[in-house]
């Protein structure tokens, strides 16, 4: 889902909880509602990510959401990023 159908979610008030997904060096959003969780991609359909939890953090509180979940499981700060 793009940001333009999640802003449209969250002001409908379909988006139940936002969560912050780390997966490697880079983090993720997913939006959760009543039928499942939905990641944010671009307009390309890549998935939307950020290379700090503040940007991500920031992101998330343009939306209008004032709370967010934070999924730290995956993340490797180290980590290298791959160049595709």
């Amino acid at each position: 889902m793009n940001e333009k159908t999640l802003r449209a979610l969250i002001e409908a008030g379909a988006v139940k909880r936002i969560d912050i997904v780390a997966q490697g060096n880079r983090f993720h959003v997913d939006a959760i509602t009543p039928d499942g969780s939905l990641t944010v991609v671009t307009l390309k359909g890549t998935i939307k990510g950020w290379s700090s939890l503040d940007s991500t953090a920031k992101w998330v509180r343009s939306l209008g959401m004032g709370k967010a979940q934070l999924d730290l499981v995956n993340w490797q700060p180290e980590q290298k990023g791959l160049r595709l």
